[in-house]
């Protein structure tokens, strides 16, 4: 796979994760009961994914546990603050990695991964410059804005941990086991909280079918792909679609309004994420 192509896969990765928001936010079932429900859907469609692929390994367990705490807290900041607060909040991981990827994975930090940083700084800035108010959707702004941004710290080693695991594997099987686990955790540790279920239309369990096939099962095909060929923080840069894409997708379903600093701030991101992929395509072709 060349590195444009892994680009890409990442993109439509980036695509499938960005309807995350408005699925989530489905009446019907609280924070404890998407996430048992989305993430024991994705665990079984990807174990029948891999057919007989599945790998385990205490590198894949740990992976998998840290993949398990970032899903449990990204549903459960969605379900208290706006869509777009949340994915704004969880995308600060660009600038963890900053320090992570030198340290764990002895990736080089370049200065024009800087430059794009210091442009996505100044669009999240814009998207979370003031505190959304109370509303239906978005019960509790402060307490979702702290959990949300402790999803960008725990996906940032989520990114770390999937390179760690997969960049040695041909054929993805370790990343996406990795991922596999980290659902089962993530539906074995909401599962008592959850039960019993809520009776409930059927589109909202059509809602937590794709949740768990397309949002999490398909879009980590499409990732496991890109973190086995490109650094981690690049790959965190391409996902930035996703914070762009989520409020929209949010506002469109749900009729939650992100709100004039958001919208400003998600054209800041999706122009620089654009910008990037055009100069990166003129580069060589190098891991």
């Amino acid at each position: 796979m060349s590195a444009g192509q892994a680009r890409w896969m990442a993109l439509a990765a980036a695509l499938l994760f960005s309807t995350g928001g408005a699925g989530i936010k489905v009446e019907a079932f609280d924070a404890w009961q998407v996430s048992a429900m989305r993430s024991g859907i994705a665990a079984m469609a990807l174990t029948l994914w891999l057919r007989g692929r599945l790998r385990w390994s205490w590198r894949i367990a740990a992976a998998g546990l840290v993949y398990a705490v970032m899903l449990t807290l990204f549903v459960t900041s969605t379900k208290l603050t706006t869509a777009a607060n949340a994915i704004f909040l969880q995308s600060t991981a660009p600038l963890y990695l900053l320090v992570l990827s030198p340290v764990f994975l002895g990736e080089r930090f370049r200065p024009r991964d800087g430059a794009f940083l210091v442009v996505l700084a100044i669009g999240m800035l814009l998207c979370v410059v003031g505190r959304p108010a109370a509303t239906a959707t978005a019960p509790n702004p402060a307490l979702g804005d702290l959990l949300g941004a402790a999803s960008g710290f725990v996906w940032a080693l989520t990114l770390v941990t999937l390179r760690y695991v997969g960049r040695a594997d041909t054929v993805g099987a370790s990343t996406i086991s990795a991922v596999v686990a980290g659902n089962a955790f993530a539906c074995l540790g909401a599962l008592p909280i959850a039960w019993p279920l809520p009776a409930a239309p059927p589109a909202q369990w059509v809602t937590l079918v794709y949740l768990g096939v397309f949002q999490i099962g398909l879009a980590y095909i499409f990732l496991a792909g890109a973190v086995r060929r490109l650094p981690a923080l690049e790959t965190s840069l391409l996902l930035l679609l996703e914070p762009v894409l989520n409020p929209i997708w949010t506002w469109m379903i749900r009729g939650e309004d992100p709100g004039p600093w958001t919208i400003a701030g998600g054209a800041v991101i999706i122009v620089a994420t654009a910008l990037k992929l055009l100069y990166e395509a003129r580069r060589p072709d190098v891991q």
